[in-house]
């Protein structure tokens, strides 16, 4: 359905960071949750681990415990309207680093609900619009200081996806195995061959795509996660599928990563999120020897 895109591109800068984007128009599938104990599992290999939350719903802010408005903190939106020269009489003093949350073994930036305006913010500048997260992220040399940028974005396939889409190195797209996933899975590949014709930026290697909370109960879901995965073409990657367990629902509650337990009956899920951590670095190891 897409993967051609992955070929015949530019060689990004060099540096050791990567950033990886968890990305489906669809709401409702899982991607803050996907982000959130992937950060963790890279986290738990020893990497350091950036988690910016693009979505101006916050939930990845959320689940680190992280709330903006009533904190006080100063939000991602305001560090990227920073960002922008032409939008100087908006810029308020703060620095990406005094922005920082501290999550155990990972920081994070987190949004607020202003980040729903970034659109008609930026609308009038002539600067491109589609590449003001990139050059936030080049500016503060930000994939120097970290190994990982995991970022959540929101469900939608407006200006903040394409930012993120042109900002990242990699790409996952948690999908629900039904047939609206099925059609928002072919608008996000339309997306990127439009960013791709545009030519303002490379575009992601999509890593993985990753089935979420099936219900491996139900025939139908069976049968739609063969149609999808057909649909996807031979040489995309899609993971063994993510049950809908009532342990990732506990642990969302309770703002914990799968790894912050101990019990047995999370080793599953630790061991699938490990396998993102793996697809991940294999990735990039590739990328740093070609």
């Amino acid at each position: 359905m897409g993967i051609f895109f992955n070929k015949n591109k530019e060689k990004r800068p060099t540096g050791k960071g990567k950033v990886i984007s968890f990305l489906n128009q669809k709401g409702g599938v899982g991607k803050t949750t996907m982000a959130f104990n992937t950060a963790h599992a890279l986290a738990e290999n020893g990497a350091s681990v950036l988690c910016i939350d693009m979505d101006p719903q916050a939930n990845l802010s959320y689940l680190f415990d992280i709330e903006t408005k009533e904190q006080g903190l100063t939000s991602i939106f305001q560090l990227l309207i920073n960002s922008v020269r032409e939008l100087s009489p908006l810029h308020r003093p703060a620095l990406w680093t005094d922005c920082i949350c501290k999550s155990g073994k990972i920081d994070v930036l987190p949004a607020g609900q202003d980040l729903s305006g970034f659109e008609l913010t930026v609308s009038g500048i002539s600067s491109p619009r589609q590449l003001i997260l990139k050059k936030f992220i080049e500016m503060n040399a930000l994939k120097s200081v970290y190994d990982y940028i995991v970022i959540d974005g929101p469900p939608t396939l407006g200006l903040l996806v394409v930012n993120i889409l042109c900002a990242s190195d990699g790409a996952l797209v948690p999908f629900r195995p039904d047939e609206f996933s099925h059609k928002g899975l072919s608008h996000f590949y339309e997306v990127l061959e439009d960013i791709n014709d545009m030519e303002i930026s490379n575009i992601p290697d999509v890593l993985a795509h990753i089935p979420n909370l099936m219900d491996s109960r139900r025939k139908q879901e069976s049968e739609d996660l063969d149609m999808i995965s057909k649909s996807l073409g031979p040489e995309a990657v899609v993971v063994e599928p993510f049950l809908n367990k009532a342990q990732l629902v506990k642990s969302q509650s309770q703002k914990k990563s799968v790894f912050a337990y101990s019990s047995k009956e999370f080793l599953p899920l630790q061991s699938q999120f490990s396998e993102m951590a793996q697809i991940i670095n294999d990735w990039k190891a590739e990328q740093l020897h070609e």
